[in-house]
């Protein structure tokens, strides 16, 4: 028993050593194919490059609205998820054109052609986020701003709207409620002791705990309209998650698509009029064009 106990200690204080550095490779997120661009779907864009604050050049796309007038407009950030990048939230561009908005597809850093960093995580994708938001906010056709991001970028589009008078609606597709309770989820066949050395290393890297960032523990914090989307057949985040999400922001509205998984975005297009007239009735300063 005692040397089963010095075993485990021996393997507890080796991952703890070891853990940020190998974390860092293990979780690094994949590299998905670039394949698409907005002309593929007959828009003009002019590809933007924006600065964090740590310098690195974050790549966007910016796709104006198809409105004649060049008055001002509402403009909405797509923000992708873990592991895929802007182009694989382009069916959503010609919705958004049609409809009188201005939108800006973005790379988070370590994706598409964005800057590489030591690491990705919610907390950065949210960082990412609000470097997006500050360029929206200084261009001179762009009236008020709303975002919609996917599953981690969902989730740091609630951290960034719960800590920033610029963002004006939120759609958040997908999001997890906490990043601990899914990791530990996903990561159930690790022994536990080992497990949670594991995510203490992970709050270690970010310097952040799940709790402070949490979706459920700052969509309460949320001041504008929030809509949660999720698809009833989500097998990475499960549909559960959009209810607890629900219940601390009660405010918030619920789209639940039946049929929608996690990755692919067709499921989801048949609501996209819901989601833009969510956006409507939460923003100003856009004119529907579309017929």
């Amino acid at each position: 028993m005692r040397r089963s106990l010095l075993a485990l200690l021996g393997i507890l204080v080796g991952v703890a050593l070891v853990a940020p550095r190998v974390l860092k490779r293990a979780f690094a997120p994949p590299q998905a194919v670039e394949n698409q661009t907005p002309e593929d779907f007959g828009l003009a864009a002019k590809d933007v490059w924006l600065t964090t604050r740590n310098n690195l050049r974050l790549h966007a796309w910016f796709i104006e609205s198809s409105a004649m007038s060049p008055s001002p407009a509402s403009a909405v950030v797509v923000l992708h998820g873990w592991g895929a990048n802007s182009s694989l939230m382009l069916p959503l561009a010609n919705l958004f054109h049609l409809a009188g908005y201005h939108a800006l597809f973005v790379d988070a850093r370590n994706h598409g052609q964005s800057d590489h960093d030591d690491f990705s995580s919610m907390p950065r994708f949210a960082e990412d986020l609000d470097v997006a938001v500050e360029w929206l906010e200084s261009h001179p056709h762009v009236s008020s701003i709303g975002v919609l991001g996917h599953s981690v970028g969902a989730a740091a589009s609630i951290l960034s709207a719960s800590r920033s008078d610029k963002i004006d609606a939120v759609v958040a597709v997908s999001s997890f409620a906490h990043p601990g309770d899914m990791m530990r989820e996903q990561m159930a066949q690790i022994p536990g002791p080992i497990l949670e050395v594991i995510l203490s290393a992970v709050q270690h890297i970010i310097g952040l705990t799940f709790d402070e960032f949490a979706p459920r523990s700052r969509i309460g914090l949320v001041g504008v309209p929030v809509l949660l989307v999720h698809g009833d057949e989500d097998d990475v985040v499960p549909l559960a998650n959009v209810y607890e999400l629900s219940e601390a922001a009660p405010a918030s509205e619920v789209l639940v698509v039946p049929g929608g998984g996690h990755r692919e975005l067709e499921p989801y297009l048949p609501y996209s009029e819901q989601i833009v007239e969510f956006l409507d009735r939460s923003m100003v300063g856009t004119v529907s064009v579309a017929p």
